[in-house]
């Protein structure tokens, strides 16, 4: 089985002219090689907070420390802090890489790719460094992420859910079509029916102003001839 290699060196040539000053920082490295990682923990967190001009080194030594305790989720925050606080590329490039081991052990090998090549970014020599990217290449071509398996399945599925949607959407804009037409011939009806109710309401004025059979006759049948009419007009709706 392949394993990662791990940089577990502390920054201590950096920081071994402020010693004196920070004693916390001495004391934790000298904790951490004597492998007592919780007690090199507790100091490295209070030269974190103290000493602001080392702050990379107690965040990068931190991590190594809490690496160690075997919590590489925790350890990986403190070496993204060493990273972003970090003055030289030996720093940058020791941070990105135990945090490439980080995320080696939580089996993200994308990010642990990307971090192993920043991390050669800022020394292309290191051999260890370039071992464990070509390790996270091949992890990560190995695992798929899930994502991608079922990204094709996703799309279908949103492709068959958009074409229900449409449906759905043309046949409520079709019931609606229907029902504005069945409202626009049921005015169009009323309106031919007053019209022609008005017309015989006016021959049937005329019929009982008139006293000649001769016109009442013909008024009748006048009516009836608009009531044929109004039955041929019904009918085309």
């Amino acid at each position: 089985m392949q394993r990662i290699i791990i940089i577990t060196v502390l920054l201590i040539n950096s920081i071994s002219f402020g010693q004196k000053k920070d004693k916390n920082l001495f004391e934790g490295t000298q904790l951490f090689s004597s492998k007592n990682y919780i007690g090199a923990e507790s100091d490295f967190r209070v030269s974190q907070s103290n000493n602001e001009e080392k702050k990379a080194v107690a965040n990068y030594n931190l991590g190594n420390s809490i690496y160690r305790q075997n919590q590489p989720s925790e350890a990986k925050y403190k070496f993204l802090n060493a990273v972003e606080s970090a003055k030289s590329k030996e720093e940058k490039h020791k941070a990105f890489h135990n945090l490439g081991n980080s995320l080696m052990l939580e089996e993200n090998y994308a990010g642990a790719a990307e971090a192993y090549k920043n991390a050669l970014r800022n020394n292309p020599y290191d051999e260890e460094t370039r071992y464990n990217y070509a390790l996270a290449k091949k992890k990560q071509k190995e695992n798929p992420p899930k994502d991608d398996k079922n990204k094709d399945k996703n799309k279908d599925k949103d492709k068959n859910q958009d074409q229900k949607n449409q449906i759905k959407k043309k046949t409520k804009e079709t019931v609606k079509i229907k029902k504005t037409n069945k409202i626009t011939e049921k005015t169009k009806i009323k309106r031919i029916l007053i019209k022609e109710i008005k017309t015989i309401k006016k021959i049937l004025e005329k019929i009982k102003r008139t006293s000649r059979m001769v016109i009442k006759k013909k008024m009748i049948k006048e009516i009836l001839n608009h009531l044929e009419q109004t039955n041929s007009k019904l009918k085309i709706y």
